[in-house]
């Protein structure tokens, strides 16, 4: 009987535990939507007359793509094109991410990917990095959208992107040279932290935010991004509550 009884009691301590296990990926995944779903900056429009930017996905991470230089910022000095293995390919615009140094580094293409890697980019934290890619002449396609913001819209956006860089002693960023994905991007040391909370779509998310552009309140995930940016002017009916 003993011995019945004592199964009995493993056997619902087992079923506790994958209860529990169970639920954490289901209220993580509920937070998630709740996030998208509730609005940061709901009253944002586009400005008639300011600074074009992009936003751009590839399923996954996001990034923001803002002009090199105008009258506001120049990101020439935090982002020189001779960080970049081919400095000819310095573009009009520069492409914005953040993310998990350990993933950045060691997953170049998805079949690099490792279960260890995704899962500590998931949940854990550690050191970050900032992802500067320069483009030419971006234009809006399925995983591009454009935006324009006004001057003190970006003014706000670029101070929150500064400020995600480390700088040395010099007050100068920190790339790490040679290392990147091409030919026209580098990685850069941040001061940021990243973790499950602050993923890099959120990342993404908070900036728009800070910038008082239009967001979710939490945006771990692309989809969370960029389901709002190609709403445009119009806020998601089911953010507003009825009807398109």
């Amino acid at each position: 009987m003993a011995t019945r009884a004592t199964w009995r009691r493993a056997g619902r301590l087992l079923l506790k535990g994958l209860g529990v296990l169970l639920l954490v990926p289901l209220l993580y995944l509920l937070a998630v939507l709740a996030g998208g779903l509730l609005t940061a900056n709901g009253d944002w429009r586009q400005s008639d007359d300011g600074v074009p930017i992009f936003i751009r996905t590839n399923g996954v991470h996001t990034w923001i793509m803002v002009p090199t230089v105008t009258a506001d910022m120049d990101w020439r000095a935090l982002a020189p094109a001779d960080h970049i293995k081919e400095p000819r390919l310095n573009g009009n615009y520069l492409a914005f991410g953040f993310g998990n140094r350990d993933f950045y580094l060691n997953t170049p293409t998805w079949a690099d990917l490792s279960f260890k890697t995704a899962f500590a980019a998931m949940i854990g934290g550690g050191p970050s990095l900032v992802h500067v890619d320069h483009e030419t002449d971006p234009v809006e396609d399925e995983y591009t959208r454009r935006m324009t913001i006004s001057r003190e819209q970006y003014r706000r956006l670029t101070r929150y992107i500064r400020d995600s860089f480390q700088l040395d002693e010099q007050g100068r960023s920190m790339p790490l040279i040679g290392r990147g994905y091409g030919w026209s991007d580098v990685f850069y040391e941040s001061g940021r932290s990243y973790n499950f909370v602050r993923t890099c779509n959120e990342w993404t998310g908070e900036a728009l935010r800070t910038a008082g552009i239009r967001a979710g309140v939490w945006t771990p995930l692309s989809q969370s991004i960029m389901w709002r940016v190609e709403a445009g002017d119009e806020e998601p009916a089911c953010a507003r509550g009825g009807p398109a």
